[in-house]
């Protein structure tokens, strides 16, 4: 049976089992995010800690990931996300155990943190590397992403309502134990991926000159570079009110777990919402406008929080970050993916996974700002931030249009 236009990607049978794979797992990812924000709040009652456990979770993929880059041109992309997800199920069931044993600490969970955070800074561009293959085919792309982003986003939808009721009831470690389990889903499935051979010899080149010939493609390039210019700053800023929303939870609005799980959800209803509305697209064209948009949606959510009184004006507001946030990523993803040439994929992809996680340095920051100034000063100036950054990317966009797309090939 043919799947309808929103869902054309399904019809790769590489995709599908992937997708299926992944819907399993992302629930148990944002089941652990939100247990482990709310853990090593209650352990130590500090803002700061939260940006930290955040920090320690992606700062890696900042510093490494494009050195994995490097690699992922030169290896199996779908070996390296097989060898990632053995890794990751090992680090929640670490996470579990210490819980459950009642030896959880606040360095434990950020070492912890640390650790996944050095799994992710391989995984992230080698899945990243591996998404055209598993589309199969160009007229795919575009839907993969965005299915990729859909899903990524309703787990962030129901996950963290259903850890802050978990939470409630049994406590964070049955979060890391169902997380562990997830992973067995997404194993599965890419144990039955097949993917076409590598159609180019790997670089004999030294690492480094592999990586600062990436990095001089990517400055060269107008399209790649205006991209790769404004994921950074959406990173720093435009995701503040995920690590702070267990201080807007419990320390603003008096709420418990699961109050911080209806927020987390809010955010993930408006990343579903856009993520729905890019699948609706009927042309490959105007990405850039859509990125530009988004930043300024998102912005617009965030300082709408700063002045938020309760709880269900704070929800609209977590749902247009949310919905900012998958514009511009998932836009994003998809102009570099149509436009990079097929040899330097891993390498310019690994540069935007290095963008997306400047998250860690905003969380650190967001949670600094929070413990001098308040959350909702903090928030207003993120929201300034975001906003100024789409005035400047349209601008730059209206000045030098948007690229034709070249055929990229498949690749593993």
């Amino acid at each position: 049976m043919t799947p309808p236009r929103f869902l054309r990607a399904l019809s790769s049978p590489n995709y599908r089992r992937y997708f299926l794979g992944q819907v399993v797992s992302l629930l148990g990812n944002w089941m652990t995010t939100t247990a482990a924000l709310w853990l090593v709040f209650k352990l130590s009652g500090d803002p700061w800690h939260v940006g930290l456990v955040g920090f320690a979770n992606q700062i890696p993929v900042l510093v490494l990931a494009p050195f994995a880059g490097v690699w992922v041109d030169r290896l199996d992309a779908l070996r390296l996300v097989r060898l990632t997800q053995v890794l990751s199920m090992l680090q929640s069931a670490a996470l579990a155990a210490l819980t459950l044993s009642g030896h959880m600490t606040v360095n434990r969970l950020i070492s912890l943190c640390l650790v996944q955070g050095l799994i992710n800074a391989l995984d992230w561009p080698a899945r990243q590397a591996l998404t055209y293959p598993l589309a199969g085919d160009k007229a795919l792309l575009e839907n993969v992403i965005v299915l990729n982003s859909i899903t990524f986003n309703f787990a962030r939808l129901i996950g963290p309502a259903i850890a802050g009721f978990v939470i409630a009831a049994a406590g964070a470690g049955i979060c890391f134990m169902l997380d562990a389990v997830s992973y067995l889903a997404v194993i599965v499935a890419l144990a039955g991926v097949r993917v076409p051979p590598r159609t180019t010899p790997p670089s004999e080149a030294h690492p480094l000159a592999d990586l600062r010939d990436g990095v001089r493609y990517a400055a060269r390039h107008p399209t790649i570079r205006r991209v790769l210019l404004m994921v950074p700053v959406i990173g720093l800023a435009g995701f503040a009110h995920s690590i702070l929303a267990p201080v807007f939870a419990e320390g603003i609005y008096h709420g418990d777990a699961r109050t911080l799980g209806f927020l987390l959800s809010a955010t993930g209803v408006g990343a579903v919402v856009a993520g729905i509305s890019l699948t609706l697209r009927t042309s490959p064209t105007g990405q850039e406008r859509v990125v530009a948009l988004g930043a300024l949606i998102g912005g617009g959510g965030l300082a709408g929080m700063a002045f938020a009184p309760g709880v269900g004006l704070a929800l609209p507001c977590f749902a247009a970050a949310g919905a900012g946030g998958v514009l511009v990523m998932a836009s994003s993803n998809t102009l570099l993916q149509a436009t990079v040439d097929h040899d330097k994929r891993g390498r310019v992809m690994s540069l935007f996974a290095t963008g997306q996680s400047m998250f860690p340095v905003g969380s650190l920051l967001a949670g600094a700002a929070a413990s001098a100034w308040g959350a909702p000063a903090t928030i207003l100036v993120c929201g300034g931030v975001c906003a100024a950054a789409a005035a400047v990317f349209h601008r730059a966009t209206q000045r030098t249009p948007e690229l034709p797309q070249p055929e990229p090939a498949a690749r593993a």
